[in-house]
């Protein structure tokens, strides 16, 4: 029985080590002793590590984080992907990656890599995307700073070059690149004219340099582009007509020519871009009233033409809704002084965002939005809009965000806006724009800037009206709503208790009207409220104590004469200071005292020793924060 038993100890270590044997084989004579070379040149050139890189004591680099080989099988398989993204990667990137001469995929994406960019970066004979947006490099590529070698790259199909501090003029050899199929070099500092070679670039779908200082005409190569796709060369300087030919550039459906110096009014050659979705001319100075001519982009979805100095907003609204695709109009800062148009024909039956801020429209609040069932976004502050809200705003299912602020509406708050179904239980799924868009918006002092309206907070904002009554009770159900502003308005009565149940409410501001009453203590419980005001109201009584109201300034509570903090009755006594001969005496007792806690301590442990029964501790209940 003993040798059977030794016996099939041997035979399942045998099993075992045959097991282990393949997976030490993979780990140990996998990688090339150039790439290993490489990788462990690149890993000490760093400053900060990357986890699951096992160092020059593990040769097995196909396995590291990372790290992709080819699919030969030998033992000398190559390394064949290098994607590092987002791995908070510090540090510069040195020369030894050369020494990866198969390599294919490289993205050191989303990390803080800074310095210059080595020429051997540029000079891996088969590298086909490369990657290294959002980091912190510097440095330029002109033809005088990098290798001859990065303009024969004949395999590059992807070049991501955004969100670093790269400076200098594009260079003409980028049109030796002839497999390029994106260029991403957006959040740069490039500068100069754009080089007129994309013809050469007959592959090219995605063009993208917005946010550089690129000034000058736009290429006639560029814009006779038969194979882009999406263009987005928003946030410049570039100036001249927008002299587009879509008789060409017939796969073109993204387009972003916003915030830049072009002038005239928008060309009747823009029309022939029928595959068109999405088109940001905003913050440009094109004038005069909306061409007939839009009607004809049936595919559009997506229109910006915010601050370009439109005028006739009824007919403007008249063609657009001829687009029955379009989902998301921003029309912000147009229209200077005019009517806001009633006309009960007018029809978006898929819209789902509407901006029309800033245009000092006037009239009160048109009846046929009621119509666009859809609605998720709404902007209609900073205009001269007066009467009621009226009830129907609080019917649209989808609504996340209401901006009627710095208006002159009246009335009270029509209680359907305290049953907003998104608001209360719903989650914010709005379409998003394919990247031609970008939206503003003021906090504080600063200026944010959203790619995608579903980044906004949800946010209901009646701030700076005439509205008067009570803030409903029914508030407290919209457990979704991160932003209620209600400030400045002549509101009454308390501030309800119920607003406690607002669960993800971050910024509540009450100030300015002449609520009255105590502050409901049950506030206290909103564990994500950072932003609080109350201020110049007819408040009294105390202000409460704990949780977030910890963290408010006393200008969240000015202007209420009634109110105050709390007296701590421990203000008032005074703490005993002991004598010298008092401090001796404690001094010379201590010794006592710790001798009493050990001879506890011993008597205890003896009574374990000795089996005595020591009476069962009380069971006590304990309660777990999470916090998230």
């Amino acid at each position: 029985m003993f040798f059977r038993r030794i016996c099939l100890l041997f035979v399942l270590m045998f099993l075992g080590l045959s097991l282990q044997l393949p997976n030490l084989n993979s780990e140990t004579l996998t990688c090339n002793p150039d790439d290993l070379r490489a990788l462990n040149g690149f890993s000490n050139c760093l400053v900060s590590t990357i986890p699951g890189w096992n160092g020059t004591d593990s040769p097995g680099c196909c396995t590291w984080t990372g790290v992709t080989c080819d699919n030969s099988t030998g033992f000398d398989r190559r390394v064949v992907g290098l994607e590092l993204g987002s791995k908070i990667l510090s540090g510069k990137i040195c020369g030894s990656l050369v020494g990866l001469n198969q390599l294919r995929v490289l993205n050191f994406s989303h990390n803080f890599l800074q310095g210059s960019l080595p020429d051997e970066l540029f000079s891996l004979p088969n590298i086909e995307i490369i990657d290294i947006s959002n980091n912190g490099f510097v440095g330029s590529i002109n033809k005088g700073s990098l290798p001859e070698s990065f303009f024969q790259l004949k395999n590059l199909s992807e070049l991501n070059l955004r969100g670093n501090s790269i400076s200098g003029s594009l260079s003409n050899g980028i049109g030796n690149l002839s497999n390029l199929v994106k260029l991403e070099i957006s959040s740069n500092l490039f500068s100069g004219v754009l080089p007129d070679i994309f013809m050469r670039l007959a592959r090219l779908k995605l063009f993208s340099a917005r946010s550089n200082l690129f000034s000058g005409h736009l290429p006639t190569s560029l814009v006779n582009s038969p194979s882009l796709q999406m263009l987005y060369l928003n946030n410049n300087s570039l100036s001249g007509p927008i002299n587009l030919n879509c008789s060409a550039m017939k796969n073109l459906v993204s387009l972003g020519l916003g915030s830049n110096l072009f002038h005239s009014p928008i060309p009747d050659s823009l029309f022939s871009c029928r595959g068109l979705k999405a088109l940001d001319l905003a913050r440009n100075n094109l004038g005069g009233e909306l061409p007939n001519n839009f009607k004809n982009l049936k595919s559009l979805t997506q229109l910006s033409l915010s601050n370009t100095s439109l005028s006739n907003i009824l007919s403007a609204l008249t063609i657009l809704q001829h687009c029955s695709n379009l989902s998301m109009l921003v029309l912000s800062m147009n229209f200077h002084d005019e009517q806001m148009p009633n006309d009960e024909n007018l029809h978006f039956e898929n819209l789902n965002s509407l901006l029309l801020s800033n245009c000092q429209l006037r009239g009160p609040i048109p009846q046929w939005l009621s119509r666009c069932h859809k609605l998720q976004f709404l902007e209609l502050s900073w205009n001269h809009l007066g009467g009621n809200i009226p009830s129907w705003v609080g019917k649209f299912d989808s609504l996340f965000y209401l901006d009627l602020s710095n208006n002159s509406l009246k009335g009270e708050i029509p209680k359907s806006l305290t049953e907003l179904q998104s608001l209360i239980s719903g989650k914010v799924t709005i379409e998003g724009p394919i990247s031609a868009f970008e939206f503003y918006t003021r906090q504080g002092g600063s200026v944010l800037i959203y790619r995608q309206l579903s980044s906004f907070r949800p946010t209901i904002d009646l701030s700076c009206n005439i509205l008067h009554g009570p803030i409903w009770p029914g508030f407290g159900n919209l457990k979704r709503l991160h932003v209620l502003n209600l400030n400045e308005n002549k509101f009454s009565g308390p501030i309800p208790n119920n607003l406690s149940c607002m669960t993800d409410l971050e910024k509540l501001d009450l100030s300015h009207n002449k609520l009255s009453g105590e502050i409901p203590y049950s506030l206290i419980n909103l564990c994500f409220l950072s932003n609080f005001n109350i201020s110049y109201n007819q408040l009294w009584g105390e202000i409460p104590q704990g949780g977030q109201f910890d963290t408010f300034p006393n200008t969240s509570f000015e202007g209420n004469n009634g109110l105050h903090y709390a007296q701590c009755a421990c203000q008032s006594e005074q703490i005993p200071v002991l004598s010298i001969t008092e401090r001796k005496r404690t001094i010379i007792g201590l010794p006592f005292k710790i001798g009493a806690a050990t001879g506890f301590v011993l008597t205890v442990i003896c009574c374990f020793m000795s089996g005595l029964a020591l009476p069962k501790p009380h069971k006590r209940k304990y309660i777990r924060f999470v916090t998230s």
